[in-house]
């Protein structure tokens, strides 16, 4: 696409509240060379967006790109996209009055490794980016010179007269209003062809948001089930390691006993050749032997049993703590969905060392960053922490939010009904007066007599 001499390059940057600045594509590029430092977007991410427009004030095409800033103001020096060319071979976009533009953003981005350095346009009604980006232009801040739009005269010596016969004939007023017809389906298809179009990209940049708030949380749970399967390893392995022990004694147990009926036999054998010698010694001696060996094999086998008993009560122990970690872990597994939808305080700092930005949606306060450190705060009470960025008062706020999603007359009818008459919506948070913006004509008089009465 070649740029033609009256088709003018421009920059604008976005914030919160909608476009803060505006200039010539000559001016950011000698921003980007240095030469030009912007100290209120320091150390920031903006979003800009890079438009052509004709001699007539109307959008051609539209690139929408982040840019960083340092800390002392100056453009990122590593930023390197080339918007002239994602301009030129983007695909179609909405109608801002000369036609369909060419737009690139990060979900229609013809040159995917540029998409992440791209973001999505906002089509909600208030805050709808195009609509911004046509009526700044129209407004010419930028002082562009304009074309003006003259009707050409036709030459005399082209001028023909049809014959008179066919002045009044009614099938060519037919074939006018037939044109006239189809050209108007026409339009209105294009029309509804470029609401889908709109509908498309939108749905598809909430698409990837939900498929990245999806995938960061089935992360989080494969994370943490793993560390309990870790843990559960962990304790079934001590638990086997207790059971080999608790063998291993038995079999010393038993091997134990048959030594003790081995030297039993052979003092028995012994007893019976000193039997032979002398029947009273034998027998004293057998006596003497008897008690020997049943109290050394009495206190053996009450040691042993001592630890067989303990052995039975720790292995006992475990298969409890076995059981009891076995219902932990269902338990867990049942909480993953909702250890999915909940972070803790680690998490978010690792999100946020990561880069990654908080952002919540107020009406009047509009897309709000959250600092890491306003988390607790914003949790806490998010209306008052919107009332606070829109500078004024939780109770105004919350009764801006009554009146901006239903924007009638709150006052009390004798019948104690509410009027519910319609009033103008007011936009601002701070252009709101309780009492009076939220009231129709009629209570809002009553009401100031009350009060100078």
């Amino acid at each position: 696409m070649q740029i033609k001499p009256q088709t003018v390059e421009a920059v604008l940057f976005f914030n919160d509240g909608g476009i803060c600045k505006e200039m010539l594509y000559p001016e950011f590029e000698a921003m980007l060379d240095g030469v030009v430092s912007m100290m209120e977007f320091a150390d920031q991410q903006m979003r800009v967006a890079y438009v052509l427009v004709n001699a007539r004030l109307q959008i051609r095409a539209a690139v929408f790109f982040y840019l960083d800033f340092n800390e002392d103001g100056s453009a990122d020096s590593g930023w390197n996209i080339p918007l002239r060319s994602l301009a030129e071979r983007a695909g179609r976009g909405p109608d801002l009055g000369a036609g369909p533009i060419r737009l690139a953003c990060r979900s229609q981005c013809p040159v995917s490794w540029h998409q992440m350095h791209l973001w999505d346009p906002d089509l909600t009604p208030g805050k709808n980016h195009f609509v911004m980006l046509r009526d700044r232009i129209k407004r010419n801040q930028l002082g562009l010179l304009v074309e003006e739009e003259t009707s050409q005269a036709v030459p005399a010596e082209r001028l023909q007269m049809v014959a008179e016969d066919t002045w009044y004939a009614p099938d060519a007023a037919k074939q006018v209003a037939t044109r006239r017809a189809e050209q108007l389906e026409k339009e209105q298809r294009l029309k509804a062809a470029q609401l889908i179009k709109q509908q498309r990209l939108r749905i598809a940049s909430l698409e990837q948001l939900r498929e990245a708030d999806i995938a960061r949380l089935r992360d989080l749970a494969a994370q943490q089930q793993a560390t309990l399967q870790n843990e559960v390893a962990r304790l079934r392995g001590e638990l086997l390691e207790q059971e080999q022990q608790t063998v291993k004694l038995r079999a010393q147990l038993a091997e134990q006993a048959e030594g003790f009926q081995k030297t039993r036999e052979e003092m028995s054998q012994q007893l019976r050749a000193v039997e032979q010698n002398s029947r009273d010694e034998a027998d004293a001696a057998r006596a003497r032997f008897s008690t020997e060996v049943q109290v050394q094999v009495a206190a053996a086998v009450a040691e042993y049993k001592e630890q067989v008993a303990i052995r039975d009560v720790e292995l006992a122990y475990r298969n409890e703590l076995d059981a009891q970690l076995q219902e932990d872990i269902e338990a867990l597994q049942k909480q993953v969905g909702v250890l999915a939808e909940q972070t803790g305080d680690r998490m978010l700092e690792r999100l946020s060392r990561l880069g990654v930005i908080f952002m919540a949606y107020h009406p009047g306060a509009g897309h709000l960053t959250i600092a890491l450190q306003d988390m607790a705060r914003y949790q806490e009470n998010p209306l008052a922490y919107a009332a606070a960025k829109c500078a004024v008062s939780e109770e105004q706020y919350g009764k801006w939010v009554q009146h901006y999603q239903q924007p009638t007359c709150v006052a009390s009818l004798s019948t104690g009904e509410r009027c519910n008459m319609p009033l103008d919506k007011v936009d601002s948070p701070a252009r709101f007066v309780i009492g009076e913006s939220n009231c129709c004509a009629r209570h809002r008089s009553q009401d100031r007599l009350r009060t100078g009465s």
